[in-house]
């Protein structure tokens, strides 16, 4: 039976790092409420039991040592996060494949995989994207494609690529990390409620000791979590540059649960499928309403509206475009980077990802006309 406990969670934390000040106690809610609906509602396996508590014990232990680098490094606090431009969504829109485009810019900095988790200290030029710590992220991703090769096809990641800054909010446990790989019910309802600056303080104090180290440039950063925390997110970054993609929902809705089905399976037996069949399309659902609430109320802070078939059809115009909406241009050196990147990554690398709605739970009829609106206002392509 899954017995997660805050305190002894916090207490191999610090017997991992010999660190004792997690900074700000705004995480300990969280870290409650997630441990209970994990307890409670996750059914974890003996593979889950085994591996969250390492997975939040590895997020505290992280958050230790941030805390500590900026206290002996207090300048680290002057670093400035300048003018970010931040992937907003939407769930299975193309967000990843977007972010690795935007990383082919040497002029950018995107944050990596390796690094979202394992930040002190700071990568130097010269060990950003190889050494010990890149090392170790190839080989627990290897290890979980053993245990689960389906995780490689719905979504390959590698360690020094970019990644989504829900890995970094989950040391603040306001994130949807935990929502995609187990089903907590509980946890959402509490993450849906609650005031999440302090995870995008966070966020931005992980940056800036990231940076610190010297591999620096304009931060590209993605996350459909965003979508949910627009007034946090830029009530810590009042510059950024917000990139909203759009993909049919029919598609979006079952692709995410086939994702959050393969995800889940891997730590719990149990068949949770009506939960992601009714919560993931409830959830895109809200992403959207906040944004179009966020809009209403922000005009000073415009969104770029992205289509995936533009993305995915014309890669090159898209990010030209979208450079030109934060009021830069993508140079030739750039330009070809990203060509080059598309044409050494078909989309079936690493197999097709198939699912099938109906036995994922899912009426398309249904989910269409549920999101009619939205696509008729952002004039958003049917896909078959």
């Amino acid at each position: 039976m899954t017995d997660l406990r805050p305190e002894v969670l916090l207490a191999d934390a610090r017997a991992a790092t010999g660190l004792d000040d997690f900074g700000a106690d705004d995480f300990r809610e969280g870290l409650a409420v997630l441990c209970e609906s994990l307890n409670a509602e996750a059914r974890l396996n003996e593979v889950g039991d085994a591996a969250f508590p390492g997975m939040l014990v590895g997020s505290l232990a992280n958050r230790l040592k941030i805390v500590d680098w900026t206290a002996r490094h207090p300048e680290v606090r002057d670093e400035r996060i300048e003018r970010p431009i931040v992937v907003i969504g939407m769930f299975r829109a193309g967000t990843t494949l977007l972010s690795r485009l935007l990383d082919q810019d040497a002029r950018n900095r995107a944050l990596l995989m390796w690094e979202a988790g394992d930040s002190v200290p700071p990568p130097t030029p010269d060990d950003h994207r190889a050494g010990p710590r890149v090392e170790a992220v190839h080989a627990n991703n290897a290890a979980l494609a053993q245990i689960n090769p389906m995780i490689e096809v719905v979504h390959h990641e590698q360690a020094d690529e970019a990644t989504e800054c829900i890995t970094v909010m989950s040391q603040d446990f306001k994130s949807l990390t935990y929502e995609a790989v187990a089903n907590v019910p509980g946890y959402d309802r509490w993450l849906m409620s609650v005031d999440q600056r302090s995870a995008y303080e966070y966020h931005r104090s992980v940056l800036q000791v990231l940076q610190s180290g010297g591999v620096r440039g304009r931060w590209t950063l993605k996350s459909p979590h965003h979508a949910i925390a627009l007034e946090h997110l830029t009530a810590v970054y009042p510059d950024a540059r917000l990139v909203l993609l759009h993909r049919d929902p029919v598609v979006l809705a079952a692709s995410v649960c086939s994702l959050i089905a393969t995800l889940s399976s891997t730590f719990s037996d149990a068949d949770h499928r009506a939960y992601i069949a009714e919560h993931w399309p409830t959830m895109l659902e809200e992403s959207i309403r906040r944004i179009d609430a966020f809009r209403a109320g922000h005009p000073e802070f415009p969104i770029d509206d992205v289509q995936y078939t533009d993305l995915v059809t014309d890669p090159v115009g898209t990010v030209t475009s979208i450079y030109r909406a934060c009021g830069d241009e993508l140079d030739d050196t750039a330009a070809s980077a990203v060509t080059a990147y598309v044409d050494a990554h078909p989309k079936s690398e690493f197999g097709a990802h198939r699912y099938d709605a109906a036995e994922l739970g899912l009426d398309t009829d249904a989910i269409g006309e549920r999101f009619a609106g939205y696509v008729e206002r952002y004039g958003v392509a049917r896909e078959q």
